[in-house]
């Protein structure tokens, strides 16, 4: 059992040290908030303005796109039912296509994209995105082989291979069109339950190459291409920079900067049951402008650990030389992340997310954690400058799941009043996240900015309360957990 826990302060650094069975020694590193020294925490302040750019700029890309077909069409494409019919189907091909390269660009983590727009709302958008590629792209088989078939009197099996064996790169389109059903039936919630995130994640990349195995198809096939080198250039250029912004910020920067600055497993601390810290060390980490409640997309060069990216929060503000994070065991990647050694170099991608204390507009900050989704609030705390008066809402079921507990007591001890920390231990029945329970714990939660991070269920009810309370929604800032 805990024997005891010691505080002390190393510059600007807070360090924890407890005890736990069989003499294991802990170091927790976390920025102090309130607590009278120099905080290396620090914010951007963010603007919205990069939503509308957003919209207008992909507003621009899906006229141009139906430009390429209307300005290209001639009589004989309307002229029977047929001809209708395969018209249709190059268009659902073009807006189809469109939203598959939107969609990747979306989550190819560009930076100025990601302040802009914030990540949550670009994955709300790839996920919206993502179904209507697939069905317009599905429409588009059916109807292009059920015109072909019309025309020629053959059944559509029939008219299907004999399009597979007469047009150039059908069986690329065909093998493309065939990944992008795994990934759209991967991306519904009861297969996605019975999954580990390691295959979707497999299955989602594939998509890349689902994408681009239709190009050479289109480009050499399309009515709207052929003889057309204009619309050809615009859409090898949408081709080209998606693969450009691939390979430059989701492998080329992340890999150039997980080697300059030597990030290395420190220490792996046991929390409680089935949680633990990873503490990684580093050179110079202030250049990757982390702030707290960020994520990183997090390699481990060790078996298991370096195929794919796993998303983790930070669970505290970084600091010049540390990262830590904070995982629960959710599936065999994140339980065997206790075996990781002291020394594993580590490979990041990120910092992503815009659940950051930049959003904030009032004095007051109403912060709610559900479990685990604690760290990333947790890290938070740290961000606020003296002068906001900090409420943290910390939502388990059972009293063990209070992960990190010691550092919010800790804090709340020495802020001088700034930071109240209220546990809600207990059912949803005991605690219920309405309106009501909410304005009683905290009185004046309808003039505060709200952030909440947990379960979708945990953050669909303080959505609702939030709303129900007259929150504006510039001023509710969420993030669930779920794959992106």
């Amino acid at each position: 059992m805990k024997t005891r826990i010691e505080v002390s302060l190393t510059g600007s650094v807070l360090i924890f040290r407890g005890w736990l069975s069989g003499d294991a020694q802990i170091v927790h590193r976390a920025v102090g908030h309130g607590l009278g020294m120099k905080s290396v925490g620090s914010f951007r302040k963010y603007s919205t303005v990069g939503v509308d750019w957003a919209a207008w700029l992909l507003g621009i890309g899906l006229g141009l796109t139906l430009a390429l077909q209307l300005t290209t069409m001639s009589h004989s494409d309307i002229s029977s039912v047929y001809s209708v019919v395969a018209s249709v189907s190059r268009a659902a091909a073009l807006v189809g296509t469109y939203f598959a390269i939107v969609g990747i660009f979306l989550v190819a983590r560009i930076p100025w994209v990601e302040r802009g727009v914030g990540h949550d709302r670009l994955v709300t958008w790839h996920r919206k995105l993502g179904p209507w590629s697939l069905y317009l792209i599905g429409f588009h088989v059916l109807f292009i082989v059920l015109s072909f078939a019309g025309q020629d009197h053959v059944a559509l099996g029939v008219e299907l291979w004999r399009m597979l064996g007469s047009f150039d790169w059908m069986w690329p389109a065909l093998a493309g069109f065939i990944l992008m059903v795994m990934a759209g039936v991967t991306s519904y919630k009861k297969a996605r339950a019975k999954m580990s995130y390691e295959t979707w994640w497999t299955v989602h990349v594939l998509t890349y190459s689902a994408v681009a195995a239709s190009f050479m198809h289109q480009v050499v096939n399309g009515q709207m291409f052929i003889d057309h080198p204009l619309n050809r250039a615009y859409w090898t250029f949408l081709y080209v920079a998606m693969a450009f912004a691939i390979i430059w910020w989701r492998i080329g920067i992340p890999l150039v900067r997980s080697l300059r600055h030597n990030l290395r497993v420190e220490k792996v601390v046991v929390e409680g049951p089935g949680v633990i810290s990873v503490v990684m060390k580093g050179r110079k980490l202030t250049e990757l402008a982390a702030e707290g409640g960020q994520f990183f997309g997090w390699r481990f060069a060790a078996k298991g650990h370096f195929l794919a990216s796993h998303p983790y929060s930070l669970s505290a503000a970084p600091t010049a030389h540390y990262l830590r994070i904070t995982v629960k065991d959710l599936g065999d990647h994140s339980r065997s992340l206790a075996s990781l050694r002291v020394g594993t170099r580590v490979f990041v991608e990120g910092p992503y997310g815009a659940f950051t204390a930049g959003r904030a507009q009032m004095p007051h900050i109403v912060l709610v954690g559900g479990g685990v989704g604690i760290t990333p609030v947790r890290a938070l705390i740290d961000q606020f400058k003296s002068g906001v008066q900090i409420d943290v809402i910390y939502r388990a079921s059972r009293k063990e799941d209070l992960v990190l507990k010691e550092e919010l007591d800790y804090l709340e001890y020495h802020s001088n009043g700034s930071i109240r920390v209220h546990y809600l231990v207990g059912s949803r029945k005991e605690h219920p996240m309405d309106a009501e329970a909410l304005k009683k714990l905290v009185p004046a939660i309808a003039d505060a900015d709200i952030y909440i991070c947990g379960p979708g269920p945990l953050v669909e009810a303080v959505k609702q309360a939030a709303e129900d309370l007259g929150v504006p929604k510039n001023r509710f800032h969420d993030e669930s957990f779920s794959f992106s």
